[in-house]
């Protein structure tokens, strides 16, 4: 036996494609050699389920592990994350049996497969475990059917540590940041955004491949309220007491009745309102008591719009509002000892006729269920997915971009600031509006005209209506010789009464059942729609001739695809949406994610033929795995103008960023607006004016820095007068990001050359201090400046944790503080705490109208002593692929904090108009000589550069 079992080992390491069956013991897996992996087979085993596991070495770091049971006639999904041209580039590696596992070993990673169970693990360089799945079971593959097509609903389970950090997944909008322990829906909503990828402190990766609706972390069903034993308002066992009063006179009850189940989510639920009650005119309180049969943390999800405020034992824990429309969601954790009561009352105003409200709930976890994270996703071929490692979580992102692509470089005008409006009705209204940004000398490259300019019937025909719009080639003519690039609302959605609707429907293009449903939008007296199919390629391109034909060719600079979930109607349930979407290429469930990164593509290809050397911009409402290719930026949707929803933002964009996709905004001042704010108090106006000059100081410091929202407009002009501080605050703001143009120009070209990340939670940098893995409103912009938002009114403090690790330095002031500790740091009106990293070197240019207003031929180079320092300066034309052949220049600055040197390094590259010289003024900052961007500031030394290397001795 002993000599079977080294004629087994060697026929495997040495690439004998298949163990001769005389070698293998009677219940030992067939075990296949394939040119870069292996596959092992479980056919009747006693240990395992029936099963065919697979082994891809993609790189060093990177395999990709499928597992599907045997005997199944589910066919392969189509592969549409994967980048077709995915290099591999993997050194030696081996395969060995030892003991009960077949070890697959790379220079920089260990994969083994259970001989016994078929499940896999992962091991790092050094032998240290860092993931490893849970054995399958009879549950991991359910057959299942849709729409003619077979499949699996697919669960894996995986043993994390408890002490990791977990993140990514996309954006989600319940304030979470470590998604350990929690629960995740990734799916494609308005607000919410699903990306299946994974990323741990633990300097590893999941790209989960699949497209489907998924749920991930702590995948148990959430309860509905009825799990817990409910006592009404009067003490009676078995709900709680739902009081419908009139709203303009709560003391008049116009119904009360018992509630067990508060699940009003979708337009489906709103028959079971009683029926004697108008809800856009109540008041809806539900009080009584809550008791668990658990002991342990709770974790209430809501679903809500409208005005909800929720008591727990007397105490205020929520107090939030979404307009009806546009149903939002928050946690709210409760500990709870089994058999004990607990005070409940939630008070909810309904806003309009149809509104929402639901409630379920996340049991405690038990210790058997802790330190597991899971995947379960509605429909799939198998178990697929791939393992990314690396030595920082910063590499295992470039792993996650070496499998779906690299991020191409945004035009440099888009790092510039963006206007917005729901909506410039008007090309007058539109022209002026910019005009007033030059006349009152607001920096700003980019207008955005919203929705709704074509007429009113004609949607989807890209039309501009002639009666608002008289001369569109005029105005983007107007518009670009006063250095303004002009953004374009592009929905997937066609009226059935538009001018281009019977060529889409003859060709095959369109998801018909919209339209046989008979289901209406809500513009003027409403009209069937539905929405292009891009999963089709001809439709892809037939879509993309149509946006040339009408909007490209008139000079259009951007496009804003709106609605890329798709949201084919606001509030349907999730079912109704899959009946609607027919992917050409499968059935919905099976693809239902993958709308948004087959719209992109359409709009990406089709204008990159077109014209090749023009760089595309995309921003999208919702995104999906290896988007970023497509030159596609997020943004976080319709979210509303309240403090709540600022604070969200911040995990959801961190999170999105840390997803490995590095391009993400927001509306800056939120984009639903409480009625309070049409037509103002004094107090209200004051509270609007803060809130927006909090939203754009936030702003400034993201990828894109983006103001949009309903009325009351948003320029900062029509939010605040000349002199008010709101006013001073948003101009003190997009100055700077204009003066910060060097570092964020920088910092892309980072993210298509080193696959960098400019959004970073304070994990990425400091891992190993466990006070970061769950700091959720704070961030850092780029490797250097932390950022820490305000995000409640009134205030001109706030706590903010300065990571362990590292010293840090106030960028206003140059005040020096020590790393690992909490400070109740200054947030006067119109500034919020921004800090600076001990080692870093930070330019910052000139100050500008707009980005190409004139080179930055002297830049300001800050210098922060306390460690080394490295920065490189990234340029090129700006607004070409030229970079993608090689043209472009880098400058790299190294400054060693022992000699007090810094380094400027020879000029590397070159692109046509590249400053031949320049001037770098320095400012050294060192705890004991504090200097900021608000101080007087003393330039240390001065150097006249030409592209040859220098050494300078800092003093």
């Amino acid at each position: 036996m002993m000599n079977m079992k080294l004629a087994f080992v060697a026929a495997i390491c040495f690439g004998n494609p298949l163990v001769p069956a005389m070698a293998i013991a009677e219940d030992h897996p067939q075990i296949t050699r394939t040119a870069t992996g292996v596959s092992v087979t479980f056919s009747g085993s006693a240990t395992a389920i029936d099963q065919e596991v697979t082994l891809d070495v993609i790189t060093d770091r990177i395999i990709h592990v499928v597992a599907k049971p045997l005997g199944g006639h589910v066919a392969p999904s189509e592969s549409l994350v994967i980048v077709d041209s995915l290099r591999r580039t993997a050194g030696p590696w081996t395969l060995e049996e030892a003991s009960d596992y077949l070890r697959l070993k790379t220079a920089a990673l260990t994969a083994r497969v259970s001989l016994l169970s078929g499940a896999v693990d992962f091991l790092d360089g050094r032998g240290q475990p860092l993931l490893a799945e849970e054995r399958r079971d009879a549950t991991t593959f359910e057959s299942d059917a849709y729409d003619g097509d077979a499949f699996y609903r697919i669960r894996q389970h995986f043993s994390v540590s408890q002490t990791e950090g977990l993140y990514g997944l996309g954006q989600h909008q319940k304030g979470v940041m470590n998604y350990q322990g929690r629960q995740v829906t990734l799916l494609q909503y308005n607000t919410m955004i699903g990306v299946p990828f994974l990323l741990s402190t633990n300097n590893y990766g999941i790209l989960w491949h699949n497209y489907s609706i998924t749920k991930a972390g702590d995948i148990r069903p959430l309860l509905p309220l009825s799990a817990f034993r409910l006592y009404s308002k009067e003490g009676q066992r078995g709900w709680l007491t739902a009081t419908y009063r009139d709203k303009d006179d709560p003391e008049t009850i116009r119904l009360s009745r018992p509630e067990s189940e508060i699940d009003y989510r979708y337009l489906s639920d709103q028959p079971r309102f009683p029926d004697s009650v108008n809800l856009a005119s109540s008041l809806v309180t539900y009080e009584g008591q809550l008791e668990s049969p658990y002991s342990g943390l709770h974790r209430l999800h809501f679903t809500y719009s409208g005005y909800v405020k929720v008591w727990v034992d007397d105490q205020l824990q929520e107090d939030r509002w979404r307009e009806s429309w546009n149903a939002g969601s928050f946690e709210l954790a409760l500990a709870m000892e089994a058999g004990h009561r607990h005070d409940i009352r939630i008070e909810w105003l309904p806003d309009g006729s149809q509104s929402y409200l639901g409630i379920a709930w996340q049991r405690p976890i038990p210790d058997t269920v802790k330190g597991t994270f899971s995947f379960d996703s509605e429909a799939g071929a198998g178990v697929d997915y791939y393992f990314v490692t690396g030595d920082s979580m910063e590499d295992v992102i470039g792993g996650y971009r070496h499998l779906t692509g690299r991020a191409p470089i945004m035009p440099r005008w888009a790092f510039g600031f963006w206007q917005s409006r729901e909506r410039y009705k008007t090309q007058a209204d539109l022209e002026s509006t910019a005009m007033e940004f030059r006349r009152r000398k607001i920096p700003i490259d980019n207008m955005v005209q919203d929705w709704s300019y074509w007429r009113e019937h004609d949607w989807g025909s890209h039309d501009f209506d002639p009666a608002r719009f008289p001369d569109p080639e005029g105005m983007v003519d107007r518009l670009h010789k006063n250095h303004f690039h002009l953004m374009i609302s592009v929905w997937p959605k066609i009226n059935e009464a538009s001018s281009v609707y019977t060529r889409f429907r003859d060709n095959g293009w369109l998801y018909p059942r919209n339209i046989y449903d008979r289901r209406k939008d809500w513009i003027g007296k409403g009209y069937t729609s539905t929405f292009y199919d891009p999963f089709n390629a001809r439709a892809r391109m037939g879509f993309w001739e149509l946006m040339n034909e009408k909007l490209y060719q008139k000079g259009i600079d951007a496009w804003w695809m709106d609605a890329s979930e798709p949201d084919v109607h606001s509030n349907i349930n999730i079912d109704a949406r899959k009946s609607v979407m027919q992917p050409a290429i499968g059935s919905s469930v099976r693809y239902y994610n993958a709308f948004p990164l087959e719209n992109a593509r359409g709009i990406y290809e089709g204008q990159r033929d077109t014209d090749p050397n023009q760089r595309v911009f995309i921003l999208t409402r919702s995104y999906f795995a290896g988007q970023q290719r497509y030159a596609a930026a997020a943004w976080s949707g319709d979210i509303s103008s309240r403090w709540h929803d600022m604070k969200d933002q911040i995990a959801a964009g961190v999170n999105f960023s840390m997803s490995g996709t590095p391009y993400w905004t927001m509306d800056a001042g939120g984009f639903l607006v409480e009625r309070r704010f049409h037509n103002p108090s004094a107090e209200d106006q004051e509270e609007w004016r803060e809130l927006n000059a909090r939203w754009y100081q936030y702003g400034a410091f993201l990828p894109i820095f983006r103001a949009h929202g309903q009325f009351p407009y948003r320029e900062p002009f029509n939010i605040a007068p000349e002199g008010h501080l709101a006013y001073n605050s948003m101009r003190y703001s997009i100055g700077l990001r204009y003066r910060l143009l060097p570092y964020t120009y920088s910092l892309a070209g980072g993210i298509y050359l080193y696959n960098a990340t400019m959004l970073r939670g304070l994990a990425m940098d400091f891992p190993h201090d466990t006070q970061t893995l769950n700091v959720g409103d704070q961030f850092l912009f780029g490797p250097s400046l932390l950022v820490s938002p305000v995000t409640q009114p009134g205030v001109t403090s706030r706590e903010v944790y300065l990571p362990q690790g590292a010293g840090w330095y106030d960028f206003y002031s140059g005040e020096y503080h020590r790393g690992g500790q909490r400070l109740a740091a200054a947030a006067p009106y119109e500034r919020i705490p921004l800090f600076v990293k001990t080692g870093s070197i930070i330019p910052l240019g000139p100050e500008l109208q707009y980005t190409d207003e004139k080179p930055a031929r002297e830049i300001t180079l800050f210098v922060y002593a306390g460690a080394d320092a490295s920065f490189e300066l990234y340029e090129d034309e700006g607004t070409n692929y030229n970079y993608e052949q090689g043209k472009f220049s880098t400058i790299a600055f190294t400054y060693q904090d022992g000699t007090g040197v810094l380094h400027i390094g020879n000029r590397k590259g070159s692109f046509e108009g590249m400053l031949a010289r320049r001037i770098f003024r320095i400012v050294y900052v060192q705890p004991e000589r504090p200097q900021g961007v608000d101080t007087s500031i003393s330039t240390t030394q001065t150097a006249t550069y030409s592209g040859k290397e220098q050494r300078i001795k800092l003093k």
